[in-house]
């Protein structure tokens, strides 16, 4: 077992002091069967450039194992999720290839949730669960091409619960076109991002968005993907027109290296953020005034919405966190509806864990998540255990998950809301959710 492998047995995921009121003590029905137990995988960033929320990605999931065997230890008399085992990515597309492996060859898991990078997700359908048939649900990949990806065109084994970055270039081209904020535009702008499909995707579909509006983008600078000691160079060539504003789209300890060179080397600025810098490593690294009133873009995170305020709740409680980085939610609804799917495959006369395979619980995902049917709210006990009723009834459901609907088209994408926020005394604050219904499509 690696140092950041993590094993969540369901004795302990369910029925012990300290769980949130969701997971209360349940009595199992002794009339049914007990349900068969599926072992789920996670890679999440323990280590590497997305170091800091590795372990949100992991109690995220956590919690939804919890809640979901909560509910079917009360209607089937056990739980439907057995061992949660994560593993370290280290942020990188070769350790978690390693990681995936072992997870699908040594501890058989039907499903993996994860990456969060995009450069990882992609590594990892191509080379372990596709070949392998095993579902993979990300949580915070948002490369457009993962809604494309060749290999997965016929396996239909990836899917995500976050938005595709299709959605957040349009929302941060809006933003710095001057569409979004009174006294905030930008005529031009550079880019800078991570040389892997997440920073390609969004610095792509940024640029597109902002030349549609009128805006002009001198240059689109890639860096590598593992963390360098500096970027002197990329930043010269992003720089090299004197854009108005130089567009970060990449993670924690890459982004704190090259916007302190930007800052001290070339007296540069003005700059607009993405999720992978919505980081207290970066505030730490730049310091709390240089990143002052600093504004970006981020999926998911619709406070409004009550799976999220349900979920939020019951996070910080059992786990003791302060904070939500983007992208926790969505792991939970991640883990949320690959339990309900195997729910659905038992339902369906898959009585044994041996049973339930990877396609077995990609051919019912849509069942559970999307409409029509009875919804099944996020954070919430007493409709998880109608919900699971009714799916054992042969009833249609639908989940409404903690960072939106789950509800996933042909590609196994979903919509989310996309978050504007910006850094005040040195924390990021929500300032506008912007519904997927109201972004334009470029």
């Amino acid at each position: 077992m690696t140092a950041h492998m993590r094993t969540i047995s369901s004795a302990t995921a369910i029925g012990v002091a300290g769980l949130t009121a969701l997971a209360l003590a349940v009595t199992p029905n002794a009339a049914v069967a007990q349900p068969p137990s599926i072992t789920l995988g996670q890679i999440a960033p323990f280590t590497g450039a997305g170091a800091e929320f590795g372990e949100y990605y992991r109690d995220g999931v956590a919690l939804g194992v919890q809640h979901i065997n909560a509910a079917t230890e009360e209607v089937l008399g056990g739980a439907i999720i057995g061992d949660h085992i994560a593993e370290d990515s280290a942020t990188l597309p070769s350790p978690a290839i390693e990681a995936a492996r072992s997870l699908v060859e040594v501890r058989g898991v039907p499903a993996i949730i994860g990456g969060w990078s995009s450069g990882v997700t992609v590594a990892v359908a191509t080379s372990v669960t596709i070949p392998a048939e095993v579902l993979q649900i990300s949580n915070g990949s948002t490369s457009p091409l993962i809604s494309v990806l060749p290999e997965d065109r016929d396996a239909d084994l990836l899917f995500r619960t976050t938005a595709s970055d299709a959605l957040q270039g349009v929302v941060a081209a809006q933003l710095a076109a001057g569409e979004i904020i009174d006294d905030y535009q930008f005529e031009s702008a550079a880019t800078i991002f991570i040389n892997n499909p997440y920073g390609q995707g969004l610095s792509n579909a940024f640029a597109h968005s902002f030349q549609l509006r009128g805006g002009v983008v001198h240059a689109q600078v890639p860096h590598p993907e593992e963390v360098q000691p500096t970027y002197t160079s990329q930043i010269a060539s992003a720089l090299q027109d004197e854009p108005d504003m130089l567009f970060a789209a990449s993670y924690p300890a890459h982004t704190a290296t090259f916007l302190a060179e930007a800052r001290d080397l070339f007296d540069q600025v003005a700059w607009q953020f993405v999720d992978g810098n919505r980081s207290d490593d970066v505030v730490e690294a730049l310091g709390a005034d240089t990143v002052e009133g600093v504004i970006g873009t981020a999926p998911g995170q619709d406070p409004s919405i009550p799976g999220f305020q349900q979920f939020s709740e019951q996070f910080m409680e059992e786990f003791g966190h302060d904070r939500i980085p983007p992208f926790t939610e969505s792991a939970y609804d991640a883990a949320i509806v690959i339990g309900l799917a195997a729910v659905k495959a038992y339902a369906d006369g898959h009585e044994s864990a041996d049973d339930i395979t990877g396609p077995v619980l990609r051919d019912r995902l849509r069942d559970v998540a999307n409409p029509p049917g009875q919804t099944i709210l996020a954070g919430d006990y007493d409709s998880l255990v109608a919900g699971i009723e009714a799916i054992m009834a042969g009833e249609d459901v639908q989940y409404s998950g903690a960072a939106g609907p789950a509800n996933f088209d042909d590609n196994g994408d979903v919509l989310t809301p996309i978050a504007i926020w910006q850094f005040q005394d040195g924390v990021s604050e929500t300032l506008e959710i912007r519904s997927p219904d109201d972004i334009p499509e470029e």
